[in-house]
């Protein structure tokens, strides 16, 4: 039976006449309505020409996640008084309810892809409704970009529809080619927003962490919500992880349920949070509640202000979920929960002072997730570039390069960035490229059963309470009870099943695993008990049985990943070190293969989160691409080391000398050892060094044609002041043997004959009046030093200048201290000495101290010597 006031309720129906004249005319448009207008349920079914008599057509719904998927179409189906798979019906991943006469289909954006790589007319469709755009998902913006190419080209009569509550409109209007948007007015009821901020500060996230402070405080405002308003309360928090810790924080409510809802929470309960409850109910969702579905009886938001988002570690190789502030639209979207059926209230868990600070949108995911399989979507499509996709944000290009060595190291696209054959049968199987290489090249290695096994281990994160070892997840899941368990098996049949229907690899030749090798591994797994035994660790396992074939799994969907023990950590191939966690299971493994990892808030090192142990032949053969051998000539710990070295990438497999380098090899190790340590690896004379300063002396004060002789600019001529000697050095000990002043000479300008010069502009020694040669000091070449015994400077007038700059006269005691520092001897003369004689004629009698030393006899004597 038809629930006709049901439908009439829906606010959306006075949308409905504009949405089908822009249908019927540009045949695109975005549609903007709030939360609760029927947008996701009777917009559809109006286009579909239920349940008048309109029109007859083919719809397709996408939305962005499979709960949501699943309740539009139960929805849908419960307002036309049927069950799910008749007129309406749905497709998620691993699940297809639809019948011969199922007008609406209801699918997840991944479906969708799946269904335009393998059909891009989409025939039989009539009209395509992406909803909840404005979530931005990756699959979601890629499935808008194929479906307005489609339509450009192959389908003009393909209509299209952008549906959302908030929404960048008039961004996705351009992207449609100038869709008109139409606003469908919702029903609004007042949402009172309280501010409910800790009481102490508290960490904020970081990676997967949220301060469990922060949570305790979410749950105390849980308890004062349910205390001060009526209603059901629906409070959001980032993961299924923190809703268990918040759920077990309420766990005394005793007469209100505590409903959990996130993608793993069981049917039953999914199910159960979209009809009204008979007692009093508190919901703890992720942001699946925030658009996606409908919760009836709610009155009460608690909003954690939290969030999870996928980013990308370039740098360590690691792509994750991470928790992040949730935006103000996110926020808007929320509160409005609260105020769908009545006035409600919000309470936010953040001061009012930071929500001015909170980003206004969501994170595009194109621009901060792993484009790997985007990359694959768009080279599958014809566009390896992805540049004709009308996206509404580019790919950045950083992470494009990256998605593509990736697909090249999997055989998924050949140089010029186009999709093989191996390509187009990986993207077919909706699964990440990796995993989907994982599942086509372990199959023949360790069976068909088991590689989808690990694969959808893989495909969805075990519970953390399965722990790291990836081969006990998949034990504990075999015999698990649980949703997950649930799931997984269901997701091991349809991945079984696509083993099946692929066929042989088109790569398959002699390097590839074979049937003898799958029999070997097999007969490995029947012996493990005999030599190990149940009992035995994963790494004394691993060499012989299960764990083996687990980890050889892992190893083909994360190659670069593969890690071997090295000083208290792991090293991966891709060169990123990473640490398991106190007792872990995996200690002690020489080998791991790295399937989840974060990088913890304050260290250095990834954190392994899930892994499989290995061995050396797998890793060998899994990252096979990164295995070279190479002759390594370089300055490493104060010399220079010559070795022949087997790499997997940074891992260093053996390492044995080399008799006789490349002598050009060793010369760069030198030129490099130079570079880190500077140039005193050489012997520098005290002449070659008070050259050097000389030399600076004279650039600093006439430029060309006198050498730059700085570091930098040694480095930069090394070649022609350091050969031959260079040449013929093997090692440190070589270089400290050429002498650096000899060398540093074939750097004057001889050409120009300016060379002979030098003496006369910057002299190394100057002779005073007592006729003593004294050394001229260069260190600081703005002011050259002349240190001196003042008796010897009697009767010079002027300071003695060295290319036209005076000299900084330092004159000395008797008993060659310091007396007094000059640039200008006629002043001191007639002003400064008086003090230095009154001073110093009593200490140092024996020495002449005359009244007029302007006009005095300079001496390097006594005065007894003098009077003889």
């Amino acid at each position: 039976m038809i629930r006709y006031d049901a439908l009439d309720a829906l606010p959306v129906r006075g949308a409905l006449p504009a949405l089908r004249d822009a249908l019927a005319g540009p045949g695109a448009a975005v549609l903007v309505a709030p939360p609760g207008t029927g947008k996701t349920t009777l917009m559809p079914l109006a286009l579909a020409g239920l349940p008048s008599d309109g029109p007859a057509r083919r719809v397709v719904v996408a939305e962005p996640r499979r709960i949501a998927a699943r309740a539009a179409a139960r929805r849908m189906a419960w307002l036309l008084g049927e069950k799910a798979g008749g007129t309406v019906g749905y497709t998620v991943r691993g699940e297809r309810v639809v019948g011969r006469h199922t007008r609406v289909e209801v699918v997840t954006t991944g479906v969708l892809l799946q269904r335009l790589q393998r059909d891009q007319e989409l025939t039989g469709v009539d009209v395509v409704v992406l909803d909840e755009c404005h979530e931005r998902h990756l699959d979601a913006d890629t499935a808008a970009a194929f479906l307005w190419d489609v339509r450009e080209a192959l389908r003009p009569d393909l209509r299209l529809v952008a549906a959302s509550a908030t929404t960048d409109a008039e961004g996705w209007a351009r992207l449609l080619g100038g869709a008109p948007v139409v606003e469908a007015r919702g029903v609004s009821h007042p949402v009172e927003v309280l501010w409910a901020p800790p009481p102490r500060p508290v960490r904020p996230p970081h990676g997967m962490r949220v301060d469990p402070a922060l949570l305790t405080h979410v749950a105390s405002v849980v308890r004062r919500a349910l205390a001060e308003r009526p209603g059901d309360v629906l409070c959001f928090l980032p993961g299924a992880g923190e809703i268990a810790r918040v759920a077990g924080q309420l766990g005394d409510l005793g007469d209100v349920d505590v409903l959990q809802v996130h993608g793993r929470a069981p049917a039953a309960v999914q199910d159960a949070v979209l009809v009204p409850g008979t007692r009093r109910r508190v919901v703890l969702s992720t942001a699946v509640a925030e658009s996606s579905l409908t919760v009836p009886g709610v009155r009460v938001v608690v909003d954690s202000g939290l969030a999870r988002e996928p980013r990308v570690d370039h740098a360590r190789g690691l792509s994750a979920l991470t928790t992040v502030r949730a935006s103000q639209a996110s926020g808007r979207q929320r509160a409005g929960r609260a105020g769908r059926e009545a006035p409600g209230v919000v309470y936010r868990c953040w001061a009012e002072a930071e929500d001015a600070r909170l980003p206004r949108f969501p994170a595009p995911e194109i621009q901060v997730a792993d484009l790997t399989a985007f990359a694959l979507q768009a080279a599958c499509w014809g566009d390896p570039e992805a540049s004709g996709l009308a996206l509404l944000d580019p790919p950045p290009g950083g992470a494009m390069a990256a998605a593509r060595r990736v697909l090249a190291a999997i055989g998924a696209v050949d140089r010029a960035g186009r999709a093989t054959e191996r390509g187009v049968r990986l993207s077919r199987l909706g699964l990440h490229p990796r995993l989907g290489r994982a599942l086509l090249d372990a199959a023949p290695l360790v069976g068909a059963d088991r590689a989808a096994e690990v694969v959808a281990l893989l495909s969805e994160e075990p519970p953390r309470e399965y722990g790291d070892d990836l081969a006990g997840a998949l034990r504990a899941a075999r015999r698990g009870g649980d949703a997950y368990a649930a799931r997984w098996r269901t997701e091991v049949r349809r991945l079984r099943a696509l083993v099946d229907a692929t066929g042989p690899d088109p790569r398959d030749g002699g390097d590839r695993p074979t049937a003898r090798d799958a029999v070997d591994e097999r007969d490995a797994v029947n012996a493990v008990d005999e030599r190990t035994g149940p009992a035995a660790s994963p790494a004394e396992r691993a060499a012989t049985g299960e764990d083996r074939l687990v980890g050889t799994v892992a190893a083909f969907a994360y190659p670069e990943r593969v890690a071997r023990a090295d000083g208290g950590s792991y090293l991966m191939v891709s060169g990123t070190r990473a640490e398991t966690g106190e007792g872990s299971a995996l200690r002690g493994a020489p080998w791991i293969a790295v399937a989840v990892a974060d990088r913890p808030l304050g260290r250095g090192h990834a954190r392994v989160r899930l892994a499989a142990v290995v061995d050396e032949e797998i890793a060998r053969r899994s990252a096979g691409a990164l295995l070279a051998g190479a002759d390594e000539i370089r300055w490493t710990d104060g010399d220079v080391v010559a070795r022949r070295v087997e790499r997997l990438g940074a891992v260093e497999l053996a390492v044995r000398p080399l008799r006789e380098p490349a002598p050009g090899l060793v010369r760069e190790a030198l030129v490099d050892g130079l570079r880190r340590e500077g140039f005193g690896l050489l012997r520098w004379s005290r002449e070659a060094e008070a050259l050097r300063q000389r030399l600076a002396f004279l650039r600093l004060r006439l430029g060309d044609p006198w050498p730059d002789v700085s570091d930098e600019a040694l480095h930069a001529r090394v070649a022609e002041w350091l050969e031959p000697e260079l040449g013929r050095a093997r090692r440190r000990a070589d270089l400290a043997r050429i002498d650096a002043g000899q060398c540093l000479a074939r750097l004057l300008p001889w050409a120009s004959g300016d060379a002979a010069r030098l003496d006369e502009l910057a002299p190394e020694r100057i002779t005073v009046p007592s006729g003593s040669a004294v050394r001229v000091d260069y260190a600081d070449p703005e002011r050259p030093v002349l240190a001196v015994k003042l008796q010897e400077m009697f009767g010079l007038q002027e300071s003695p200048r060295v290319a036209g700059v005076p000299l900084l006269v330092h004159l000395l005691s008797p008993a060659g201290r310091p007396a007094a520092v000059t640039a200008d001897l006629a002043s001191f003369w007639k002003d400064g000495y008086r003090g230095v004689r009154a001073e110093l004629r009593g200490r140092y009698p024996k020495h002449p101290w005359p009244e007029d030393p302007a006009t005095a006899e300079p001496t390097r004597h006594t005065k007894a010597r003098l009077g003889r």
